[in-house]
């Protein structure tokens, strides 16, 4: 019988689990939880802070997932180093775990800076995490003055979430826009409706440093506060292979399969680097969808099968107050704008296949262009032109129609 462990307990060792289950019922599993919840949506955070979702709709699989998986949880238990050779894994209490077939899917952490002074800040918080969103939740009051630092994802959906509850939210990035990783210059409209839901943005400029609820910033600003959220960027934990002797990057290197440079070791998630259809090499892609698909590719090969995942993408489906932003892809290529009254369409073409999109409103029926990036469709096969201006499943052939939408014509 199998001995299957899994680092983490996110999506991707749900995944994990699932695949392991989808062919082997009996193996032994054992999950390392560094949280002590059960697998939980991390992309609902900002709604729990917001009051439109509570813990328990939270759950990414119902009461009893574990038990009808016959899995071992070992909860706010931590893996602090594997042998690759004597395939163990010890953790942060001393116990050694012996597996055949481990997945590493310990996910990321936050990127916190050394910022001067920031020991001197009560109260500080991050955004990623459960756990994070219950402690900030208690400490806000109705007359907060919040400072985020980063405007990105992690930093807008907190502000969003926090917004009704508190007093005021500033933003602030070195970046000279918000969402800079996802969006170009020419997307300012975004920040304008943020703007007008009450969000103040000090951007190209950011903290330096703090003493107590006082921020100084890069541009010789002061800046008062009474709570501190910290949502700069995020590391893939890719510590425990590294030390083990496997190949690293931003992330764990893993192949089609989700295999690990170490024997019998895979790995998925926010913490695998594989590889992105849209750009033809590897990357992290640290979406939900990719995380499940990693951990689900990973767990069919650990119990023997034979599953490859090559055509994941990079995307964000996200909505602050109401205006909803989708992205995918690369930015490379030719760019092809279609926008009017407000919306954005923008993609990218090269060699004859869609490479990415931004839309930002009219964002209906998006995951037809997601499809031709991640299917690599020649666009010389479609009708694009149509295509540009509405997502329909017209634009495909009725075989293919028949074989993506079950039958739909």
């Amino acid at each position: 019988m199998k001995r299957y462990v899994i680092i983490g307990n996110g999506v991707a060792a749900a995944g994990c689990i699932e695949g392991v289950r989808s062919l082997d019922p009996r193996g032994e599993i054992t999950v390392i939880s560094g949280e002590a919840h059960p697998v939980y949506s991390r992309p609902l955070i900002s709604y729990l802070i917001e009051g439109k979702t509570d813990v328990g709709r939270m759950k990414y699989r119902p009461d009893g997932f574990y038990e009808k998986n016959n899995c071992r949880v070992l909860y706010g238990r931590l893996a602090v180093s594997v042998d690759a050779a004597a395939h163990t894994v010890t953790t942060d209490d001393n116990a050694v775990i012996e597996y055949d077939r481990l997945c590493v899917a310990a996910g990321s952490r936050p990127f916190v800076p050394p910022f001067e002074g920031l020991d001197t800040v009560k109260n500080k918080y991050t955004f990623m995490t459960l756990d994070d969103a219950l402690e900030l939740d208690a400490a806000l009051t109705e007359n907060s003055r919040v400072l985020i630092v980063g405007a990105g994802l992690i930093g807008l959906k907190c502000a969003e979430g926090v917004k009704k509850r508190v007093k005021s939210v500033t933003v602030c990035d070195l970046a000279d826009r918000v969402l800079s990783s996802i969006l170009d210059a020419d997307c300012a409209a975004v920040q304008k409706h943020l703007e007008e839901n009450g969000l103040n943005f000090l951007l190209s400029d950011s903290a330096v440093g703090f003493d107590g609820n006082k921020a100084f910033m890069k541009s010789g600003k002061t800046v008062d506060f009474d709570i501190l959220v910290l949502a700069v960027g995020v590391r893939a934990n890719v510590g425990l292979v590294k030390n083990a002797g496997g190949e690293v990057n931003r992330g764990i290197i893993v192949g089609n399969g989700m295999a690990a440079t170490l024997d019998g070791v895979y790995a998925a998630g926010d913490c695998a680097e594989g590889y992105d259809a849209s750009v033809g090499s590897k990357r992290v892609i640290a979406i939900l969808p990719n995380a499940y698909m990693q951990g689900y590719t990973a767990g069919i090969n650990m119990a023997g099968g034979h599953a490859s995942f090559d055509n994941a993408v990079p995307m964000n489906s996200i909505g602050f107050f109401g205006l909803h932003i989708m992205t995918a892809g690369a930015y490379d290529g030719e760019m092809l704008d279609e926008g009017a009254d407000g919306v954005i369409r923008r993609f990218f073409v090269k060699d004859g296949l869609l490479k990415g999109f931004i839309l930002v409103g009219g964002t209906e029926r998006a995951g037809i262009y997601t499809s031709l990036i991640r299917e690599r469709t020649p666009l010389d096969t479609i009708d694009f032109d149509l295509t540009k201006k509405a997502a329909s499943n017209l634009i495909f052939s009725q075989d293919i129609r028949r074989k993506k939408f079950g039958g739909v014509v």
